[in-house]
């Protein structure tokens, strides 16, 4: 397969193959690699209180397995996905699947809560999986597939959260929290080997130098930023930590985009912000994200409250795992019909249509959720919403910059999602925390979340996924969108089929 690129600035290698790779059994590798992370990902969240017993663990220090995952991740990602621009995308989508697949072996075997969380540190270094895989994609596969088969993969990091979270409470339950790692373990291990021994090494290449003092900065400012969102419920929100991280975040990000402005090869090209199509994809992503995460914290506590409180429908962990299972069924059948949408009318439509539904998702059980019906119908249309937008913005991030930054550009939405997952996790849970009624029971009083605590919540799911649609309508045109691709060199959009 060859491709005709315009020189960028930085220059470019495309290298040239004449492999005919199997595409089918391509994608089957990418997407289990994604779905192997997204798994490991949600899937300690639901049994930490588990995992703190049997490690003899604080609830403050169990939570690490969390932060260390989510640290890992959004600085690791954006070095990956910048290594894989210029190294090849194979080749260091070997090494991150390696460094997932150590994780997984090494917490598996954990006889403490420190080498538990080295373990997931491991784990998160394959955050880059997904903008490494869409980057392969588009370099190996016929036009004419590629936005379907990003929105499979796009949707694949949702499945994957959905699917942790439904078969967490039954591993903990019947098992203990060892095979939370070694079922996932069969996936890394298929995919891994598919990837070293089914592929062959992508023909696009970005030459350049690694950016040492951007990636530097860039770590203390997202390390910054997500250790003082994650903690801040434990420390206080006006603790001095809490401020003094965000403070630190917040001056290291605009330090980082001047500097990337100055250097020849930036590990972020920052510039690229500034492209209509781009920045409103990562505003959708981090929206996304955060409703999302928001979503998977609400239900299982809402349905887990005990049926004594009025609103609570005392269901177990597992069985309030299994409410999730419409969100994921959803997100598998919407991903590629988003990707189907985005050939033939461009992103902005699909974009648009997973806001709105995403929207009403939240709005209908502030409305009320009194009843479980309620509860499955707004599964269904978060899931139908989600798998419209997450996989409109990836391809929407494809079809505005050039294939020589396939990779930075989805490393910086994925890092978009990853804030906005964080952001969402830790709102919702601080707004469960702070908003308690006092129930008396026989063996004495009991402090449990208000049933205020769940409409205020949804409505600020609700309000924050509103904003998608703002954000969404700013999206450019399909039109619009391909001229100013064309004008950055980008050569792969004739795989819009413009229906009139």
């Amino acid at each position: 397969m060859s491709h005709t690129l315009q020189e960028p600035a930085t220059g470019s290698v495309p290298a040239t193959s004449g492999h005919k790779p199997n595409t089918t059994l391509l994608v089957v590798y990418l997407a289990l690699g994604g779905l192997a992370y997204a798994v490991l990902q949600s899937l300690v969240a639901p049994a930490l209180s588990t995992i703190g017993k049997d490690l003899n663990a604080t609830t403050s220090s169990v939570s690490w397995l969390i932060t260390a995952y989510l640290l890992s991740a959004s600085v690791l990602t954006p070095i990956f996905g910048k290594l894989g621009d210029m190294m090849g995308k194979r080749r260091i989508l070997i090494v991150v699947m390696s460094l997932l697949l150590v994780g997984t072996v090494v917490a598996g075997l954990a006889p403490n809560l420190g080498v538990l969380i080295i373990a997931r540190i491991f784990q998160g270094a394959a955050g880059a999986v997904l903008p490494l895989s869409i980057g392969i994609v588009r370099d190996e596969l016929p036009k004419e597939r590629v936005s379907v088969t990003i929105g499979i993969l796009s949707g694949i990091f949702g499945i994957g959260a959905g699917v942790g979270i439904v078969a967490a409470g039954p591993i903990v339950q019947h098992l203990n929290y060892h095979w939370l790692f070694w079922f996932p373990l069969v996936l890394v291990v298929i995919a891994l080997a598919g990837i070293i021994f089914g592929m062959k090494e992508s023909p696009i290449r970005t030459p350049g130098k690694l950016d040492l003092a951007g990636t530097g900065i860039l770590t203390i400012s997202l390390v910054s930023l997500l250790l003082a969102i994650s903690e801040g419920e434990t420390w206080g929100w006006s603790d001095f930590k809490t401020i003094g991280l965000l403070a630190l975040g917040a001056v290291a990000m605009v330090v980082f985009v001047f500097v990337e402005l100055r250097v020849k090869s930036p590990l972020i090209d920052v510039r690229l912000f500034k492209i209509r199509g781009v920045w409103t994809a990562h505003v959708v992503a981090l929206v996304f994200g955060f409703a999302m995460y928001g979503t998977f914290v609400l239900v299982p506590t809402l349905l887990q409250l005990p049926a004594f409180t009025g609103y609570g429908f005392g269901k177990t962990a597992t069985v309030s795992g299994l409410f999730l299972l419409p969100t994921v069924l959803m997100m598998v059948v919407v991903s590629p019909v988003s990707g189907s949408i985005v050939r033939k009318y461009g992103p902005k439509p699909a974009l648009v249509i997973g806001a709105i539904l995403l929207t009403a998702a939240f709005v209908l059980p502030a409305l009320s959720h009194a009843h479980t019906w309620q509860i499955l119908v707004s599964g269904i249309l978060t899931g139908a919403g989600i798998g419209f937008g997450l996989a409109a913005a990836s391809n929407a991030i494809i079809e505005s910059v050039p294939m020589t930054q396939t990779g930075e550009a989805i490393s910086a939405n994925t890092i978009a999602r990853t804030i906005g997952s964080s952001v969402g996790t830790a709102v919702i849970a601080a707004l469960i925390s702070s908003h308690t009624k006092l129930f008396t029971l026989p063996t004495g009083k009991i402090a449990l979340p208000s049933d205020d605590t769940f409409m205020i919540g949804f409505w600020a799911c609700a309000g924050v996924a509103a904003l998608a649609i703002v954000i969404a309508l700013a999206a450019p045109s399909l039109k619009n969108r391909m001229a100013a691709a064309k004008k950055l060199g980008v050569e792969d959009t004739d795989s819009i089929v413009v229906v009139k």
